[in-house]
């Protein structure tokens, strides 16, 4: 399964093989997208479908092997299954035949770890319907919605899509705002922009895109500008920003020319706040004064991307470190969604910004760090940090 490459709400479709889960994602999408078959085990890796759900909005609607499938194989499938789990926001464990023991709780306890809100389909009801005894055991062990469910026709279905609604978190399918409670209609909001060797061929990247929407759509005035222009914009006595957003890498030289009333902050920062582990970050970027010799630092990217000598993660970051610590660090570096081991051998954790990830995606990649009691950070915040500037970025958003 892609990972992480849509920011659509991720909705898990979670069982035992044979349960019909492959034929409820065919009734929600309205098409034959999963294969269905009487054969138990017909799905293998996680399959990805997009829909779209009225009330909630385009999501991707996640398919998986099921959790009883049996042999060497078979325990491959179960893993992938369960590293599936990381990336959902909303859940539907599908259960037939009042079958509700070993596997079912299994997967409770798996929608507890990853903190997944989900729903309970008593599928193939038109078969058998869901047995008063089998809903009290549930009840002692859950208190999910749960629905008597079949494919054999619609009906079941708006049933289904109310409990969704219901039980995905708003906030997955809501459109937060970058910078709500940060900046006030009318006011001037100033982005500063640097294009490097990263930086792509006729176009800006998201977080900047994004950047200029919200500010917009906050009722301000956007300024956009590289930083070879930044000195002569404050020189030229142009209206004063009530904030001003630079890329991180640009810190330095930015934070050197903006007067020092004026609020400053990263893109990568500003995501921060509404994507990442914000408390977390706050917590862990001072952990950058303690490194010592012989510390290993990881670094973690959201997406994979062709690296380029100023590539920031792989290159600039460490260099800065070594610089700032005087020590010898190790770094070790992660792309996409791949699974870390051994979190706990880490002094430190630093992220990237996210942007091409979902919030719960991106907390559930910071879990086993969190778990672990490792310190967190992400590059805006280590960038800040390394400039002496790490008070004055995050000032903004303190209160």
């Amino acid at each position: 399964m892609s990972k992480g490459k849509d920011l659509k709400p991720h909705i898990g479709i979670f069982g035992r093989r044979n349960n019909g889960k492959s034929s409820i994602i065919n009734l929600m999408v309205n098409q034959d997208v999963a294969i269905v078959s009487a054969l138990p085990g017909t799905t293998t890796d996680p399959v990805r479908k997009s829909i779209e759900i009225f009330g909630i909005g385009p999501a991707i609607i996640v398919d998986t092997a099921g959790i009883d499938d049996a042999g060497e194989l078979g325990e491959k499938r179960i893993a992938k299954t369960y590293d599936a789990m990381k990336t959902i926001d909303c859940a539907i464990m599908v259960i037939v035949n009042n079958e509700f023991g070993f596997y079912e709780m299994e997967l409770l306890k798996q929608f507890a770890e990853y903190t997944v809100p989900y729903v309970i389909l008593h599928n193939k009801a038109d078969l058998v319907p869901l047995d008063p005894l089998t809903l009290d055991k549930i009840r002692q062990l859950s208190k999910a919605p749960i629905l008597d469910f079949t494919t054999t026709n619609n009906h079941s279905l708006p049933l289904l899509i109310d409990m969704l609604k219901a039980t995905i978190p708003e906030t997955t399918y809501q459109k937060p705002s970058l910078l709500g409670g940060v900046i006030d209609p009318d006011q001037v909001v100033l982005l500063v922009t640097p294009i490097d060797s990263e930086a792509p061929d006729g176009r800006m990247i998201l977080p900047q895109v994004m950047a200029i929407r919200d500010v917009l759509d906050n009722d301000c005035i956007c300024v956009v500008l590289k930083e070879t222009h930044l000195k002569q914009y404050f020189d030229q006595k142009m209206p004063t920003p009530q904030l001003v957003i630079t890329d991180s890498q640009a810190f330095g030289f930015v934070n050197k020319i903006v007067p020092a009333e004026v609020p400053l902050t990263s893109f990568s920062i500003v995501f921060a706040r509404m994507r990442g582990d914000f408390d977390h970050y706050l917590a862990g970027t001072p952990t950058l004064s303690d490194l010592k010799d012989g510390d290993k630092v990881l670094i973690l990217e959201s997406c994979t991307h062709q690296v380029s000598c100023e590539d920031i993660g792989r290159h600039k970051l460490p260099r800065w470190i070594k610089e700032f610590s005087g020590k010898e660090i190790e770094f070790d570096i992660v792309a996409g969604l791949s699974e870390v081991v051994e979190m706990s051998t880490y002094k430190m954790v630093i992220q990237c910004g996210g942007c091409v990830v979902t919030r719960k995606q991106l907390l559930n990649r910071l879990k086993p760090a969190v778990d672990a009691n490792v310190a967190v950070s992400n590059y805006g915040m280590t960038i800040a940090y390394l400039n002496g500037i790490f008070d004055r970025v995050i000032a903004p958003f303190k209160h």
